[in-house]
């Protein structure tokens, strides 16, 4: 089982033991899983949405997701900073594919009807390192942010 998962990411994400490089997948979804872990509450909601906006972004089998999502959590809890991570995603997608990342972060956030203000730092965080405007960054939470 286990080398079938090692074999599993070796083929689809290309990740190799002790590579310091990470695939866009394994960025996105540490950034996601920043977001869900910021407020030091794992809410069922906020897990459904990690899971939810991970299966939007790259359309994942539920063993692939299911990994993805423990590969995540082992990175981001031994991650020192975002770089790391922003750096892929601003190597790769353009504008809009930023924008809808930023968007997936706000809708973790807001998945339990409640935006923690270390959630919103987070966040800033990471448009910041992502290098997306202020007023996108406005703009996103508002158009995902619950009347």
């Amino acid at each position: 089982m286990i080398a079938n998962i090692q074999e599993w990411f070796k083929r689809y994400l290309e990740i190799e033991e002790n590579d310091s490089q990470h695939t866009i997948e394994l960025a996105t979804a540490v950034l996601l899983y920043e977001v869900m872990r910021a407020d030091h509450k794992f809410e069922k909601l906020e897990q459904d949405s990690y899971r939810k906006q991970l299966q939007t972004h790259f359309s994942l089998s539920g063993t692939e997701l299911e990994t993805l999502c423990h590969l995540s959590q082992s990175k981001a809890d031994g991650a020192a900073d975002y770089q790391q991570f922003t750096r892929v995603i601003n190597a790769i997608y353009g504008a809009d594919e930023k924008r809808a990342v930023l968007d997936s972060l706000w809708s973790i956030a807001y998945a339990d009807h409640e935006l923690s203000p270390d959630e919103d730092y987070t966040i800033r965080k990471i448009a910041d390192l992502l290098y997306i405007p202020h007023s996108q960054f406005i703009q996103s939470k508002l158009s995902i942010k619950p009347d």
